[in-house]
């Protein structure tokens, strides 16, 4: 079986387990995705939406972002870890994207890579989840997954990103992504492959070895 031809198995495969795709965060507005994803680094889905309703309901806009104290950001994230860097980074993207982009997040890779902050998972899942446009999200279950099928051979989310793009439909890589992460969590975990009820294994490089 070729590269390709897994792929489109597993995109397959997932589709039928996984019939819903969606990101875990919670969010309402382009910005509070982007805030949330940042939130997110080192941290449980599940914790940060503990969090981000409290700072959503005192921020708003990108702009009350920009003006507020960053210890007021700190003490209300503290929980999510790395709370100092996330709430600088926070402040500092709405300013950027208050004094460069007209209070609106933008809807270019590059641009978006230009906030403070902000790479290419968080990036790639704004072009995905937002704006519609192909994605491919190599976080660590993406990364691990990715492999143990032999769609990629790097634990570099660049490369694997890259490995991906050319492998997956366009239109269908950030639900696969997104699948990925309920796969990781729930089925091919990162402690164990439970290859006997994995819905993945007539396509995983893994499991025919």
């Amino acid at each position: 079986m070729t590269k390709k031809q897994r792929a489109i198995m597993a995109v397959e495969r997932l589709e039928a387990y996984y019939p819903q795709a969606e990101c875990s965060l919670r969010y309402d507005d382009p910005l509070q995705l982007l805030i949330a994803t940042r939130l997110a680094a080192q941290c449980t889905d599940a914790r940060v939406n503990m969090v981000t309703p409290e700072l959503f309901a005192r921020y708003k806009t990108a702009g009350e972002f920009a003006a507020a104290n960053v210890g007021a950001i700190e003490q209300i994230i503290k929980s999510c870890g790395l709370y100092k860097t996330k709430a600088r980074d926070i402040a500092a993207m709405c300013k950027m994207i208050t004094s460069d982009f007209g209070g609106r997040v933008p809807d270019r890779l590059e641009l978006l890579l230009k906030l403070p902050g902000v790479g290419r998972k968080t990036a790639n899942l704004m072009m995905g989840d937002i704006f519609g446009q192909p994605a491919v999200v190599t976080d660590t279950h993406c990364i691990r997954i990715a492999n143990r099928l032999g769609l990629a051979d790097s634990t570099d989310p660049y490369k694997v990103e890259m490995q991906l793009r050319a492998l997956l439909p366009p239109d269908k890589s950030n639900d696969f992504c997104h699948r990925l992460v309920f796969f990781g969590r729930e089925i091919c975990t990162a402690r164990k492959k439970n290859c006997s009820t994995c819905p993945l294994a007539e396509c995983c490089k893994d499991c025919e070895s």
